[in-house]
């Protein structure tokens, strides 16, 4: 991992950590547990001050145009698990301005014989990790981050975007990272397979997810100036 020097003196301290980190030198409690350096972090005391605290004036920096995207690509909330950041993504998104569009994908078995033994009913209600949703709700405005590789090096998995214009069957973005930045793009529903289950199973979807926050698997090569934790659920098991 680079620490990256921007002139501002808290990324030497903050070097200094995650070098103690590695090295195992940094101390810790009768737990295991080790403490951030106050001057590192800001703790908060409810998930609501956390949202505040990673996206203020949500608002009125979404009518910013090009700034709010700067503004965007630089900050997440990172989760453990996919239902905690599911929970901030739909919270986030109540407080955007404009009209919320449902997306609701069509999902079909890939072996018609399995049909009647897995409903359309039940597919819909599977929601594994790495699959869009089958109940997408989006927002003009909302960041969203691709799911599978669509137009490399342009549309890999992990680029982050924002929504510019919702069409049935098309999604308008901007790119907010990589080597295409700012650039306008178009995002189709296509079928993805969904292969961790017992069976398999295809889901025709716009391949995205909100990314307002998302898991900090899902994290991993993004850069972040603002950023927070919702670490109300331990991020490993005992023994990890």
């Amino acid at each position: 991992m680079r620490a990256m020097i921007t002139g501002d003196p808290s990324v030497q301290e903050f070097s200094d950590v995650l070098l103690q980190v590695g090295n195992g030198q940094i101390s810790r409690d009768d737990e295991g547990f080790i403490e951030i350096p106050q001057s590192l972090t800001n703790k908060v005391d409810t998930r609501a001050q956390l949202l505040e605290s990673v996206y203020p004036g949500l608002e009125e920096k979404s009518r910013l145009g090009r700034e709010y995207h700067e503004w965007l690509c630089e900050r997440a909330i990172l989760a453990p698990k996919n239902d905690i950041v599911n929970e901030i993504n739909t919270t986030i998104l109540g407080q955007l301005p404009g009209n919320t569009v449902q997306f609701k994908s069509f999902d079909k078995t890939i072996e018609e014989s399995e049909a009647v033994n897995f409903p359309v009913e039940f597919l819909n209600s599977q929601n594994p990790s790495g699959l869009p949703q089958h109940d997408l709700k989006l927002k003009v405005g909302a960041p969203i981050i691709l799911l599978r590789n669509l137009d490399a090096p342009r549309l890999c998995n992990g680029t982050r975007l924002c929504i510019t214009a919702l069409k049935r069957n098309l999604i308008e973005a901007v790119i907010l990272t990589g080597c295409a930045k700012n650039t306008t793009v178009l995002i189709p529903r296509i079928p993805v397979l969904g292969k961790d289950l017992p069976f398999p199973f295809k889901r025709v979807q716009f391949p995205v997810r909100l990314a307002f926050s998302m898991t900090i698997n899902k994290s991993q090569g993004q850069s972040l100036k603002v950023m927070g934790s919702d670490l109300e659920t331990p991020c490993f098991s005992h023994g990890q």
